[in-house]
């Protein structure tokens, strides 16, 4: 065998920052180039903000009508939580959604005898919300404070984060392929094209913009929409199952017809919340799971949702190196892990029926189009309490069936499950140590929670099936959970198994600079609150 000689290895150093975005987080495309951009971030939102209402308001007894008005008010609640997040939180590019980590809590309250018993369904629904909201009101607290305690990334390293930000995209597997094969007419289609415009014609330039790569997603899902509803209308679907309709036309959502043309939501537009203590400690429960993890739910024909909960950590840590950024130190994920406090607290006082975490997809969209820019962000959020207002506009883009964010879905998760799997050039992978922690935390992360989610596909209950409630939902939603999982397995060996002296194997020598403000100057540069107002709040 010929000799290799020196120079032709090929090394590939460790990077702090992402290479090859246009624009980094504090960077802006041109006006134009960002209002469009921002566009395709709502469009993408808009997955989320229909599916949870879809799931939750007719179990509450809710009309179309209800469910059109929550809808409106959660995207408006998003565009604000959106914004406080960019301007004084982390400062990422990050979309502050609606969230399923809160839906064991409400389902609970949704089924509390003394509201299920409410004869007429709308006055059932009315009281129902507002003990939602009186829940999330007293919850919220709880985060704030949590949220500012600075505890965050005390235990973690960049081998513990490893399978903990790449589970944050390979643990939503079900919410791809498995959504578009329910209409494989659309959703193929749209994989298809997708991939095909935002990876193999991204090198199109119109007027020097690479108009494929950065708008393929608002592009594909207009032709793939367009593509839909022509099926829908010529009668494709007039006999097919109901599953089928459900997912593939356009027209099912029932929300144009039912939506105002303006409608502007406000606090307390429900009513006065109520307060009841069994309420609120079961969504205290959910605040202390949520501080850790996102949730994406199964709501097709409201079946009791199978959860997948993705670190809320590492969607913060993905989102960084996606918009080019370093990793935000503990300070700046505690500030912005109070300020999401704070919107859990504004989807209490508005009526959302639910709290609210970082969107992974939106994430996802940050590495399609190499922009991480927060001002493009920033414009999103303009968009949702926009289109919240003008209720028909709104509805009507809300009518792209899911099935086709799904097949978007299929490519954004993947990004963010490579990221995590970027930090391994931290590390080092030449020890067995880290091989086996690295693959049995990711093996049993994906291995626990699917048997949790047979185990409950076949018993109708979890494993744990106790008579205390609190108790059954704390432990089948943290152990149904890949990123919850992993996490546990991965800090509890990076932190007992041969861990003296292997500090420079692990990766810390590298992450020490990140885990304080001052420990890189680029931090200041990245999250510095705006308005100069850290000389009222120094970081630390």
């Amino acid at each position: 065998m010929a000799e290799v000689k020196p120079e032709e290895i090929v090394t590939h150093p460790p990077m702090d920052q992402l290479q090859g975005f246009e624009y980094c987080i504090d960077s802006n495309p041109s006006w134009g180039e960002a209002i469009a951009l921002g566009f395709q971030h709502y469009i993408l939102a808009l997955g989320a903000a229909v599916m949870i209402p879809t799931l939750l308001v007719p179990l509450m007894g809710g009309s179309d009508d209800d469910k059109v008005r929550v809808v409106q008010t959660l995207l408006f609640v998003t565009g604000i939580n959106t914004l406080l997040q960019t301007l004084f939180g982390t400062r990422l590019p990050t979309i502050v959604g609606g969230s399923y980590a809160f839906v064991v809590p409400i389902i609970s309250i949704i089924h509390d005898s003394s509201l299920a018993r409410i004869p007429d369904d709308h006055e059932r629904f009315l009281q129902t919300m507002r003990a939602i909201q009186g829940a999330l009101i007293v919850s919220s607290c709880i985060q704030i404070v949590l949220g500012y305690s600075q505890l965050w990334g005390i235990f973690s390293s960049p081998l513990g984060m490893v399978p903990v930000v790449s589970l944050v995209g390979f643990g939503l597997f079900d919410r791809g392929f498995p959504v578009v094969g329910r209409c494989v007419e659309i959703g193929v289609p749209m994989l298809i094209l997708f991939i095909a415009s935002s990876q193999y014609l991204k090198h199109l330039h119109v007027r020097r913009l690479p108009i494929l790569e950065r708008f393929s997603l608002l592009l594909t899902i207009t032709t793939v929409w367009v593509y839909a509803h022509l099926l829908t209308v010529g009668g494709a679907y007039k006999h097919r199952p109901e599953r089928t309709q459900i997912n593939c036309r356009t027209d099912r959502a029932d929300l144009i017809s039912s939506a105002p043309w303006i409608k502007i939501p406000y606090p307390l537009q429900w009513g006065a919340p109520t307060f009841d203590a069994g309420h609120s400690f079961g969504m205290m429960a959910a605040v202390l799971v949520s501080l850790i993890e996102v949730t994406i739910s199964d709501a097709e024909h409201h079946r009791p949702p199978s959860f997948v909960l993705i670190n809320l950590n590492g969607a913060y840590n993905a989102a960084a190196r996606l918009a080019s950024a370093t990793p935000p130190p503990a300070y700046v994920l505690s500030r912005g892990i109070g300020w999401q406090g704070i919107g859990v607290l504004l989807d209490g006082l508005f009526g959302t029926a639910t709290g609210s975490t970082v969107s992974v997809e939106n994430v996802g969209l940050l590495g399609s189009t190499r922009v991480g820019s927060r001002r493009v962000i920033q414009i999103s959020a303009g968009f949702m309490m926009f289109f919240s207002i003008l209720g028909k506009f709104g509805a009507l883009f809300a009518s792209i069936p899911f099935t086709i964010f799904a097949a978007v879905y299929c490519v954004l998760f993947g990004i963010v499950a490579a990221v995590g799997l970027s930090l391994l050039q931290f590390t080092n992978m030449n020890s067995m140590r880290n091989l086996f922690i690295t693959g049995v935390s990711i093996f049993l992360g994906l291995s626990i929670p699917q048997y949790f989610f047979r185990y409950t596909a076949n018993a109708q209950h979890g494993p744990a099936h106790t008579k205390a409630e609190w108790f059954n939902d704390y432990i089948n939603t943290i152990f149904s959970s890949p990123p919850t999982v992993a996490l546990i397995v991965a800090v509890v060996l990076d932190n007992t198994l041969d861990f003296k002296d292997t500090a420079g194997d692990r990766g810390m020598s590298w992450w020490a600079r990140f885990r304080k403000f001052k420990g890189d100057n680029r931090n200041e540069e990245f999250y510095t609150l705006p308005f100069n107002l850290n000389r009222f709040f120094p970081p630390r």
